[in-house]
């Protein structure tokens, strides 16, 4: 009978342990960074919105994966639309998982980035270029939340990200990215807060592409 209550008890002791298991599995925050660097990738352009409205140029947008073995990092590239190889931004971002509901969208830049204009078409190339070639923008990433599925929608610090284009003192980054398109609003402003440069009405509506 002894033995019997010890099996007893050490069967309960068990499923108790499976079960207090599957509560901490449930209970853990779910990890959507894979989501998040997947619907950023592609072509985008902002077509539709410049021909509704003049005040905004057709720009586009290229976002494709690269160093795979190293990261969720992407090489993004734009241009005017008509003017694809004489691009007016170059940049790398790395996208991370900051904690249980913020995830972050840093920024380098590249040294010697003409070279790599057009080489969204092949991202293989960038296997060539080291770390120690590109420049994180300290204060410039976009930390995201995730609204629902396939929807993140973020900001730049307050004031965080130092820019001197067109005698500005800092720059904001607004984003939202959805499956089909990514809505981006960047501003410079001068150390009054002044609007500089950048949309008045509001951000650039991408659509993507492919």
């Amino acid at each position: 009978m002894k033995q019997f209550i010890l099996s007893l008890a050490t069967l309960i002791a068990f499923y108790s342990c499976k079960d207090s298991q599957k509560t901490a599995e449930s209970t853990e925050a779910p990890n959507h960074l894979e989501e998040l660097f997947t619907i950023m990738q592609g072509s985008y352009n902002s077509e539709a919105q410049a021909k509704v409205d003049s005040t905004y140029f057709n720009i586009s947008l290229h976002m494709y994966p690269i160093w795979k073995d190293k990261g969720n990092y992407l090489y993004v590239e734009q241009a005017l639309n008509a003017r694809q190889n004489n691009p007016y931004r170059q940049r790398i971002y790395e996208v991370t998982k900051l904690n249980d509901s913020v995830y972050s969208s840093a920024i380098y830049t590249i040294e010697n980035d003409s070279l790599w204009i057009g080489k969204w078409k092949t991202p293989q190339a960038f296997d060539s270029l080291s770390i120690q070639q590109v420049s994180k923008k300290e204060g410039c990433e976009v930390l995201l939340k995730r609204l629902d599925s396939n929807h993140f929608k973020g900001e730049t610090g307050e004031k965080t990200c130092e820019s001197t284009l067109y005698g500005a003192s800092y720059a904001t980054s607004e984003v939202e990215i959805f499956q089909d398109k990514i809505i981006s609003w960047d501003r410079g402003f001068d150390d009054k807060g002044e609007h500089i440069w950048g949309a008045e009405k509001g951000g650039y509506i991408f659509n993507k592409l492919d």
